[in-house]
């Protein structure tokens, strides 16, 4: 199947690998979260046992230097690109509340960002995030 928008996530290159799994689970959902019908069907095994809907559409993931995030989320924004961001404030946090309200102390150019998930058409995508490296 083929799709007119894309998936993306980037992460901040320097953070231990178990913060960037954390920050690309919360920031798939933020993504999931703003799209209607991007959620498929339920899994069901030979049995019958039903198992929870998927995301229809793969996402790539991508890093970068910290220094970069801001430059992608000014890009985004420049744009009008709904954007899921991740902060570093957060990984000391305990809910959504808190993680929140650890945002709304910064100004947008000075967020300390570890993460920004998108979807959008796929070449605004490749625009947003241009200098990011695939995720190895």
């Amino acid at each position: 199947m083929e799709f007119d928008t894309k998936i993306a996530i980037v992460v901040a290159d320097d953070l231990p690998v178990w913060k960037k799994l954390n920050v690309v689970a919360f920031l798939t959902s933020g993504v999931i979260n703003e799209n209607e019908n991007i959620a498929g069907e339920e899994y069901r095994d030979a049995e019958g046992k039903s198992y929870s809907r998927l995301c229809v559409q793969p996402m790539v993931i991508l890093k970068a230097g910290r220094e970069k995030l801001s430059t992608f989320l000014q890009r985004a924004n420049s744009r009008d690109v709904r954007s899921a961001i991740y902060i570093e404030d957060m990984f000391a946090t305990g809910h959504d509340a808190a993680n929140r309200e650890t945002v709304t102390k910064y100004e947008t150019g000075s967020l300390p960002l570890v993460g920004i998930g998108i979807r959008t058409d796929k070449k605004v995508v490749d625009k947003v995030f241009k200098g990011a490296k695939l995720h190895d």
